[in-house]
């Protein structure tokens, strides 16, 4: 994990406001891909030596009030203010949330009780490592040519994005899943944590480059929801939207559901799953 996940939060977030969102003029000769830290320090009422501070992780202790007036600067939405707000407290040492605790490797019977009845879309279940805990025949029918699931009691989608070159193939946009994934991992406390320590030292042996540059520029925010496209062996190119759903803190697990984004992959899907049980309807995206 960067050692400055704070600054790399702000950096990155920073870089994504375009001047015409906070009515400022782009200028001919802009070279910064979002807002300058001058225009950052101006809209927040502070100065441009304590963004400096921040981003370079040489202040990681802005006052409530500060944080505020960034968060507000740069438009963040109440899932990336939260985020903030948590980056500046994990910069206090002595203190877990998730303490001494192994990530779990089963789900509770009411955790599988609502795949079963999510069938037949494509729906899994993964711990804070990524370990595929559980899933929906419609995910195993969809992951069945990747073989990611070909030894269920080891699925890691961390290890089958940056180990398995199948990923690269079944991916299409694979630096941008890559960059999910690490953030996803990030979201905790990355090395702090036993078990992920022990994955990201095999991750780092595995992808090399690939996975220790993301874990030092891609933010630890993973997008919660969005569209991601598949190559599919027999059914050929999908789009799927996603939402993720946090399961309560004590099961530390996440849920993802996979829905078509268009009326192609709609009926791609419904043969796929040999149209048990209803239709899967189309999701706008």
């Amino acid at each position: 994990m960067s050692d400055n996940e704070l600054g790399l939060f702000l950096r990155s977030r920073r870089e994504a406001v375009t001047p015409a969102r906070v009515g400022l003029p782009a200028g001919p000769r802009r070279r910064t891909p979002g807002l300058r830290r001058a225009e950052v320090a101006t809209l927040a009422g502070v100065s441009i030596e304590y963004i400096v501070r921040l981003e370079q992780g040489r202040d990681r202790h802005p006052s409530p009030s500060v944080l505020s007036a960034i968060a507000d600067a740069l438009l963040l939405v109440p899932s990336e203010r939260i985020h903030l707000f948590r980056l500046t407290k994990a910069g206090d040492p002595g203190f877990s949330c998730i303490g001494h605790a192994r990530p779990a490797r089963s789900v509770r019977p009411s955790v599988q009780a609502i795949l079963d009845h999510l069938e037949p879309a494509v729906a899994v279940v993964v711990n804070r490592l990524s370990d595929v805990l559980a899933y929906t025949e419609g995910y195993r029918r969809l992951m069945a040519p990747t073989g990611l699931l070909d030894d269920p009691s080891t699925a890691n989608l961390a290890l089958f994005v940056f180990g398995d070159a199948r990923a690269r193939d079944f991916y299409p946009d694979w630096d941008h899943v890559a960059d999910q994934q690490v953030a996803a991992l990030k979201q905790g406390p990355f090395r702090s944590d036993p078990a992920m320590a022990a994955l990201a030292d095999e991750l780092e042996i595995v992808a090399g480059a690939e996975f220790t540059r993301r874990v030092a520029t891609v933010p630890s925010l993973p997008a919660a929801n969005g569209v991601t496209r598949v190559e599919h062996a027999e059914s050929g190119r999908l789009r799927l939207s996603y939402e993720t759903l946090e399961l309560p803190a004590d099961d530390d697990q996440q849920l993802f559901v996979y829905l078509p984004a268009d009326e192609a992959t709609a009926a791609a899907l419904d043969e796929l799953t040999g149209r048990y049980h209803v239709g899967l309807h189309v999701v706008s995206s």
